[in-house]
């Protein structure tokens, strides 16, 4: 019974130390004297924690998966909100809620010629999109967030585009709400001094960039949004742009203090707001499913024939209301092992199911 026990502390204290060996940040906060502070952790496990007199645009820092697996070179690049509307391309990649799976990111973008072996762009004047939720569950974070970072700037010297959307996990995290994320995360930031949401928040780098992603965007005739669009949500006659503004101008709030600036911003971001709403894929009574009526109403307020969510996982990708509604989330880690769906490509007027290793099925 005693050595039963030695061995029982023995693998608790393994555990204990391994929360930080594994690869993770840079974390870049920016400091008022204009200086940057800079935090790493290594394979090793190793800390660092350094503070650098200049970073900013133009400044690169290398990126590793929490495995040491994977491993990139992100430039910084000037952080500016995306028009809201934009025109469509050839092809658009759609996937959605990555949930720190960098694996399952980089394996459907490989698939499906949107990066090369190197994680480059290779996508040309091509578009991915990306609905939501990278923020929980996995540890490779903010590897992903700084993948799409670099992505981003290399699509749009190819002609091409990345949309990122906020998810409902980047609002929680932003706010504290951290019941989903990974012990690694919150322990690096007792470690120095911070919080797991202030690594992400304001003054870095990082969160300056979300704080100019949009929450909804209209590419050619398709909507795209991480939840849905409710009645209640319509009835309040907002503009993409509107809602937009809100809610990035208040990622960074408590949900205590959305509540506080006003009523519509404590709606947007609660359950039936864009990032919560699951109304357009499920039917129970409790989730106040949309009419017909509503869908179409929403089509033809924001001009679109369809809408694109992430949010609610389902076993394949899914179509709803005669295919005017998809959702594009599943298990990506499970699909990805079985050969099943993972995301949605559009090309040349059709659409097409997608796995890991290209199309599986038209639509």
């Amino acid at each position: 019974m005693r050595n039963r026990f030695i061995i029982t502390l023995a693998a608790a204290l393994a555990a204990s130390l391994n929360v930080f060996a594994q690869s993770d940040g840079p974390y870049i906060f920016y400091r008022e004297d204009g200086k940057a502070r800079v935090v790493t952790v290594g394979k090793d496990g190793q800390v660092n924690d350094s503070v650098v007199d200049k970073v900013g645009v133009g400044s690169t820092f290398t990126v590793t998966s929490h495995s040491g697996e994977y491993s990139f070179d992100v430039t910084l690049h000037e952080n500016v909100r995306p028009e809201w509307k934009q025109s469509p391309a050839e092809k658009t990649l759609i996937m959605s809620d990555p949930h720190g799976n960098l694996e399952c990111v980089i394996s459907l973008l490989q698939g499906n010629g949107v990066i090369d072996s190197s994680l480059k762009w290779s996508f040309g004047q091509n578009r991915l999109v990306i609905i939501g939720d990278i923020f929980d569950r996995g540890n490779d974070v903010t590897q992903i967030f700084w993948l799409v970072y670099k992505l981003e700037q290399e699509a749009q010297k190819a002609g091409g585009n990345v949309t990122f959307l906020y998810g409902n996990h980047e609002p929680m995290v932003l706010a504290g709400d951290l019941r989903y994320a990974k012990e690694k995360y919150t322990s690096l930031a007792e470690k120095i001094g911070s919080t797991y949401q202030d690594m992400m928040g304001k003054d870095t780098e990082l969160g300056h960039w979300l704080a100019t992603r949009n929450t909804i965007q209209v590419i050619g005739d398709a909507l795209y949004v991480h939840a849905g669009l409710s009645q209640d949500f319509l009835d309040k006659n907002l503009s993409i742009p509107e809602v937009n503004e809100i809610i990035s101008n208040n990622i960074f709030k408590t949900s205590a203090e959305r509540k506080a600036t006003s009523e519509l911003t404590y709606f947007l971001f609660k359950t039936y707001g864009p990032i919560w709403y699951r109304g357009l894929v499920y039917s129970k009574k409790k989730y106040v499913p949309a009419s017909m009526e509503t869908l179409d109403a929403a089509l033809t307020k924001y001009g679109v024939s369809r809408i694109f969510v992430g949010h609610t996982i389902f076993k394949n990708v899914k179509t709803f209301y005669r295919k005017k509604v998809v959702d594009v989330n599943v298990d990506n880690k499970v699909n990805m092992a079985k050969g099943r769906s993972r995301g949605i490509l559009l090309q040349n007027g059709k659409t097409y199911v997608v796995g890991d290793k290209g199309i599986i099925k038209s639509i």
